[in-house]
Parts: C-alpha cells; structure tokens; sequence
C-alpha cells in the first residue's frame, strides 16, 4: 500500500515539501480543517508523513466553527483515529459575514475574518506552522481570476511568511490535482462535512473549476503546463511595469 500512495500522490507532496522546505525538525504544524475533501486529506497525508518521516514534527488540527450548525462530529472522531488533537474554534464569522454585514459578495470578508482567528488559533497553541489544504488546481484558478477579474499575473505561493505574527504558511498539496485528492478520499472513505455555506457553489472560483475542466477536455495535459509555467517564468520576456505619462506643465 505504502508503494501505491507514493505512486498516487505521496511522492508530489514529499517533492513539494523538499522543493520549498516546507516542514523542518521541531516544527508543530496547525492544519487548517474545514470539514472538506481538500484540508481532510491533507491531514490524512501528514498523518502518513508524520509516521514515516525522519524529522519529528508535531501535528495539530485546527477547525473553525463558523456559526453556521455544521456537524463537526464526524471530524471529531477522524482525528481521534489519526492520533491527531483536534481544536475547535468557536467564531461568529457566519453571522458576522450574512447577517451583520449583509455582505452580496461574501467570500473576501469570510476569506478575512477565517484566516485571522486560524492564525490566532495557531500561535495559542504555540504552533509555528500553518498547513492549508490547498491543491495544484486551486494556485491555476487563483492565476485565472487575478488575471480575469483583477489585471494581475500572481497566484498563492507554496510557502508564505507571515511578518505580523511569525508564522509561516505551507501547502503541500500544491502539485497534486484535484481528481487525486477526489480519488483518495473516496477510496479511503474520508470523512467530508457538508458545506453550510449559502454562499456554496455560486462563487467566481467555481466559474473558474468549470474553465479549467474545459480547458483540461481540449487539452489533456493543462494543469501539468499551468504547474511548469508557475516554476518557469520568463522576467525576460515579461513586461515591465508602465510607466506614468509625463504630465504637461501649466502655465501660471
């Protein structure tokens, strides 16, 4: 078995994890746990790391309770099963986000407000890492709507430090597809909570999974060159920032 998951996908994750050093002696790593198919096998993944890696690091799982009367039960007993402690974080994120704020497009304020109390949650339980879950067609859609919806050429980066709090932040899933983490946790029966969300499904970035799968019917290969265009950027050949117009002077 140990032979077929380095074959399906723990050989991507290791590879990720040594190409930009994600994971060192002595660290205590916060896995951001949603409840969803992606941070759920990325526990899962760790778990497995964790036991046959050389370096001794701590695993901690991390959930945010939004307010939203999703069922952390199942997530519960999961990491019960991994040997991993589980902390819940109570927040009022859902009703800050839908009800205060009344907010019509909802996911940059949540984004926000989930990625401060992960944080804080992680530096109280004295951990210097954070995983997220966050897999290769997630950087590709990041890439389309910075380009589409804001002018820019950037995704997420592999690893990130964080100044104000002394963090860094790490995603190991960041070569592997989607269809993998899909894969894994349907043959291993992974445990996946329902997303409460209202907001679920009727998103920008679910416009762009749409795109990628059809770019990926036309082109078979399209996420494996969106992951090489990533690591090989041409500055070269890129354009440099424009410059203002000079402004005409005026007369006094």
């Amino acid at each position: 078995m140990k032979k077929a998951y380095n074959k399906w996908f723990l050989t991507k994750v290791k590879r990720a994890i040594r190409d930009y050093g994600m994971i060192q002696e002595g660290d205590r790593v916060a896995v951001g746990v949603s409840g969803g198919k992606d941070s759920t096998a990325l526990l899962f993944i760790l778990s497995l790391l964790q036991r046959q890696s050389h370096l001794n690091f701590d695993l901690q799982a991390i959930t945010l309770d939004m307010g939203l009367g999703a069922d952390m039960s199942p997530l519960v007993n999961y990491c019960q099963q991994l040997g991993i402690p589980l902390h819940i974080e109570p927040t009022r994120i859902g009703q800050i986000v839908f009800d205060v704020r009344q907010e019509t497009n909802p996911c940059s304020l949540c984004a926000k407000l989930r990625r401060g109390a992960l944080h804080q949650a992680a530096l109280n339980l004295r951990c210097n890492k954070v995983a997220l879950g966050h897999h290769l067609d997630d950087a590709i859609e990041t890439l389309l709507m910075n380009i589409i919806f804001t002018g820019q050429l950037s995704s997420f980066a592999p690893t990130a430090y964080l100044d104000r709090t002394g963090l860094t932040l790490i995603r190991p899933l960041v070569y592997v597809p989607q269809e993998t983490i899909v894969s894994l946790v349907r043959k291993e029966t992974l445990p996946v909570i329902a997303n409460p969300c209202p907001a679920n499904g009727h998103t920008q970035r679910q416009k762009m999974k749409e795109l990628v799968d059809r770019l990926a019917e036309e082109y078979p290969d399209i996420r494996h060159k969106f992951l090489t265009a990533l690591q090989n950027i041409d500055f070269e050949n890129l354009w440099k920032q424009r410059r203002p117009l000079p402004q005409p002077e005026t007369k006094e």
